[in-house]
């Protein structure tokens, strides 16, 4: 966990939500109550967010006491307690919306994540997350497929060159964007991964004929393409399937041969696990 992007997310999160103050909770709690909370799971899935309620309550106030029953990437069920928080009920109040928001989507993700990963079982291929997340909220979806037991792939524009088909409509070429990204790279001194996507047969017999990439796309490629793909290439550069890729089919690219397929919907459409905190 990188503390310093969850604090500020933490904090933003909080202006958002509480404002000049939760009125609400001040106009009709004694300051100074005391009281206890159980999150309650109400959904069956794969827990994830526990380690940032932690310190969502900590940031809100540090002298709430947690007791955590369920860790991140627990299997969890209907009337499971993930843990209790015990002190301050404004401040418990106050940090409630947020955990639930939270833990409900990265739940969520996990669970479809771990889905995805109980069926490429027995494959040599990993399911891979995409940059279709929330804004602002990439770093927490990001992390939620890793406790679903998927991988992340780039994390924004800046750690990885991912060239596709824009870049190379752009730039002239495929041959052209490859020699283009390592010249970028060699002027700035960068190290960076070089990944390419290719549309078709043709297009990657041009990267194969050009090199000097680290990883291959295969977008959209129906599964006789893939199969070919894979022999094609012979394990020169790591290979990665996208593109129409669903829960009902991914097994079917898997066993294409490939090494990472990506899937948007990871967290771009996921459903939140229902889950709530009860005052006890």
């Amino acid at each position: 966990m990188d503390k310093e992007i969850i604090h500020q997310f933490i904090q933003n999160a909080l202006s958002e939500d509480v404002g000049d103050g939760d009125h609400t909770s001040l106009a009709t709690i004694d300051a100074g109550t005391q009281g206890k909370a159980r999150l309650l799971v109400k959904d069956t899935g794969i827990l994830a967010g526990v380690e940032l309620a932690e310190e969502i309550f900590r940031e809100v106030d540090p002298n709430l006491k947690l007791n955590i029953f369920l860790r991140d990437g627990a299997a969890v069920k209907p009337k499971d307690v993930a843990l209790e928080v015990e002190g301050d009920a404004q401040s418990i109040l106050k940090a409630e919306r947020l955990v639930l928001n939270c833990m409900q989507r990265m739940s969520g993700i996990a669970t479809r994540t771990h889905d995805i990963v109980k069926l490429l079982e027995g494959t040599n291929a990993k399911v891979l997350d995409t940059r279709k997340t929330t804004p602002g909220l990439r770093y927490l979806e990001k992390w939620a497929v890793r406790i679903g037991g998927g991988v992340n792939h780039r994390i924004g524009l800046y750690d990885m060159i991912l060239i596709k088909d824009n870049h190379v409509d752009y730039s002239g070429g495929i041959r052209q964007a490859i020699e283009n990204a390592n010249n970028y790279l060699q002027k700035t001194g960068r190290k960076l991964a070089i990944e390419i996507e290719v549309r078709n047969l043709d297009e990657l017999e041009q990267v194969l004929q050009t090199g000097n990439v680290n990883r291959i796309m295969l977008d959209n490629f129906n599964f006789d393409d893939l199969r070919q793909a894979v022999a094609v290439i012979k394990g020169q550069y790591v290979t990665e399937a996208s593109g129409g890729i669903t829960i009902d089919n991914i097994r079917d690219y898997a066993d294409c041969g490939v090494d990472y397929i990506s899937v948007g919907a990871l967290t771009h459409s996921v459903k939140s696990l229902d889950l709530s905190l009860k005052a006890v």
